[in-house]
């Protein structure tokens, strides 16, 4: 997996995707050294109590992360685990963001019928569900459920479970509820709805989302209308939801290992 990523990182340079400078390989390791971004998550970023997150930022962080995609995608790269946590921020006050984590990336070869059965749930498009074939078209899925997540704080698929996420994934079951999306422009619906499509040849490419109305002519938004999103406070809800998994997973791994250490089984698993 890591002489993937390297062979992947290679192939890429641009100002909106994290950069590898060099990589060596020793008999028990391989290190990668890869630029240092400051900023933290994107999201953590956003839920911020000093931030004040408008649709225009919005528009800016997404714009990015599409131009970083259609550069991917023009080096026939699949990135396959878009997802906030691989959106970081270059420094604590820069709007400029990068997207990281190329370890599940994949070249793409059209003669080769490419299948994967990894990645986070409520981030998957439905072809990786079903265990189709993905091609560009599948990164463009996920870039539609982080913009979603962005613009109203909610995840559009998640379920109680892993398995009602992804029956919410198959269904393509996304509203776009009236009081949260209250404050989201006509144009970001179109955006967002143009993204989650389940045929995967109807969904927009990263270049055809360069072009969207939604993310051009910033500037001038920004003069005419730039109002204030309601999705921080369920972004921040999300975000508390999450770390507790993570440090509920971190406790029931470290209990198991203590067990099979007091039991003394560790030492014959080691064996």
């Amino acid at each position: 997996m890591s002489l993937n990523e390297i062979h992947v990182m290679n192939q890429l340079n641009h100002r909106n995707l994290i950069q590898m400078f060099d990589a060596i390989e020793t008999p028990s390791e391989i290190l990668l050294f890869l630029e240092y971004v400051e900023g933290g998550e994107l999201f953590e970023r956003i839920i911020d109590e000093s931030y004040q997150l408008t649709e225009v930022d919005a528009m800016v962080f997404v714009r990015q992360i599409c131009d970083g995609v259609f550069y991917m995608h023009q080096m026939y790269v699949l990135h396959l685990d878009l997802k906030p946590e691989n959106i970081v921020c270059v420094s604590p006050i820069s709007h400029m963001v990068k997207i990281i984590d190329f370890g599940l990336a994949r070249r793409f070869k059209p003669r080769e019928k490419l299948k994967v059965s990894f990645g986070t749930p409520e981030f998957l498009a439905p072809e990786v569900v079903n265990f189709d074939v993905v091609s560009f078209p599948t990164d463009m899925w996920s870039v539609g459920v982080i913009t979603y997540m962005m613009v109203s704080g909610l995840s559009p698929f998640l379920g109680d479970n892993d398995t009602e996420t992804l029956n919410n994934v198959l269904n393509g079951d996304k509203d776009f509820d009236e009081e949260t999306f209250e404050t989201v422009s006509e144009e970001a619906k179109d955006f967002i709805s143009s993204l989650l499509v389940r045929d995967k040849s109807g969904r927009m490419s990263a270049a055809q989302c360069l072009r969207h109305p939604w993310l051009n002519n910033l500037a001038q938004k920004a003069k005419l209308c730039n109002r204030l999103l309601k999705s921080q406070i369920e972004l921040r809800k999300y975000m508390m939801r999450r770390r507790w998994k993570k440090n509920f997973f971190a406790v029931t791994a470290a209990n198991r290992f203590k067990k099979i250490s007091s039991s003394g089984c560790l030492t014959s698993l080691e064996e």
